[in-house]
């Protein structure tokens, strides 16, 4: 068996640290989506359907079963590859199933990154003021120092240029038009994580309503928010662990 995780924006594998450290597996990989951590290689458009794409070859070379997890854009790249090819994985886990959802309306900082000058403002603001500053930002979130500074180390030109151009190519209808194929990922066993007080990935209701017809059980992640894995990274273990077990 294989647990595969696969972290979002704008962050590293570092961010699944403490969540690794209480699951005390050694058959874990995390993948560093480009710009992500990793390089962002040339050619590589960064659209949300190469990222489905570049994670598909990943997954392909990795030995199974794999038990797929994602967090933020991690999570998004992991529904977009169950909902294409669900035989690549055993089961899976995304935090954000609400942003298939038809009804779903992108966050506020996320509508600037689409958003043609206001993004790269943003952007250079984001990215340009030494790691000092990127890592006070990070701990601005709620990220504990050690790990913001760990994100903040790797928070690039290239993290910057995938930002941008990763939201543009999913500024809807682009992800309410991906969410139409959601009933594909019933082909494998998920789980939604909701972490309540997360305030990105859209109302509860439509997240509910989003994991249903992606045929997901939810676990409520009550009172946590965005960053829940290291917030309480042994809730989070739990949960996983719980939902892995009724797999065997």
């Amino acid at each position: 068996m294989t647990v595969v995780f696969v972290h979002g924006n704008p962050e590293t594998s570092a961010i699944w640290g403490p969540l690794v450290d209480v699951l005390g597996r050694d058959d874990v990989v995390l993948l560093s989506p480009p710009g992500f951590g990793a390089p962002l290689p040339a050619g590589f458009g960064a659209t949300y359907l190469e990222y489905r794409d570049w994670l598909e070859d990943e997954l392909s070379r990795i030995d199974g079963p794999i038990d797929l997890v994602g967090h933020d854009w991690g999570g998004g790249h992991v529904l977009n590859v169950v909902m294409h090819r669900p035989e690549l994985v055993r089961s899976w886990v995304s935090d954000v199933v609400g942003l298939f959802d038809p009804d779903y309306v992108w966050h506020d900082m996320a509508q600037v990154w689409q958003t043609p000058g206001a993004g790269e403002e943003l952007i250079a603001n984001m990215m340009g003021g030494g790691v000092e500053a990127r890592t006070e930002l990070m701990r601005s979130l709620g990220i504990p120092a050690d790990i913001a500074a760990a994100l903040a180390e790797h928070q690039n030109d290239d993290m910057g240029r995938a930002i941008l151009a990763l939201y543009r190519s999913a500024a809807q209808p682009a992800m309410a038009e991906a969410g139409k194929s959601l009933e594909n990922a019933a082909a494998r066993p998920g789980l939604s994580l909701l972490a309540t007080a997360d305030p990105y990935i859209g109302k509860i209701g439509t997240r509910h309503r989003a994991a249903e017809r992606a045929g997901a059980r939810t676990e409520m992640l009550d009172g946590l928010g965005h960053w829940w894995m290291v917030e309480d990274p042994a809730r989070g273990a739990a949960a996983l662990t719980a939902f892995w077990s009724t797999l065997d």
